[in-house]
């Protein structure tokens, strides 16, 4: 009888799987994040930020990017290990909420650490936090209003 009930369930689209998504999908399906999908594709970084983690991302948005010359986006875009390293400046390991982030210098997956302060608002670096603590299952992503460069 239950496994009667669960197939016509299932048959009837009233009992689907739920998939949960990682830090990629997550972005992707925000919508606002293309240009870093499209960047994240470029250097390689899909696989790694669809792995296992945790990962904190601080996530530029379209118009972050749009922040950036062409010449200046459209160079880094071919070239794989500084788009890289860019990119990499913008993640850091583990799955740091909000209500964990504390004023000070913090390790990023790229090797230099980024300066975040909380005098008026979240910094990260020279970008604003613009809304905080979107989960993902592999970690959760801070999105922020500029692209931020390793020194």
């Amino acid at each position: 009888m239950k496994k009667t009930l669960i197939a016509s369930l299932l048959a009837f689209g009233a009992l689907t799987a739920v998939q949960a998504k990682d830090i990629v999908d997550t972005a992707v399906a925000a919508g606002n994040f293309k240009t870093l999908a499209t960047a994240l594709t470029e250097a390689g970084l899909i696989d790694t930020l669809k792995g296992a983690g945790p990962f904190t991302v601080f996530a530029p948005t379209d118009a972050a990017f749009a922040k950036v010359p062409k010449a200046d986006l459209d160079a880094l875009l071919k070239d794989k290990a500084k788009l890289a390293a860019v990119l990499t400046y913008h993640v850091v390991p583990g799955k740091v909420m909000a209500s964990d982030v504390k004023a000070g210098k913090v390790q990023t997956v790229q090797g230099s650490a980024i300066t975040v302060t909380t005098a008026n608002g979240v910094m990260v670096d020279n970008a604003k936090v613009t809304a905080t603590d979107i989960a993902a299952d592999n970690g959760v992503i801070h999105v922020i209003d500029s692209v931020i460069m390793p020194k």
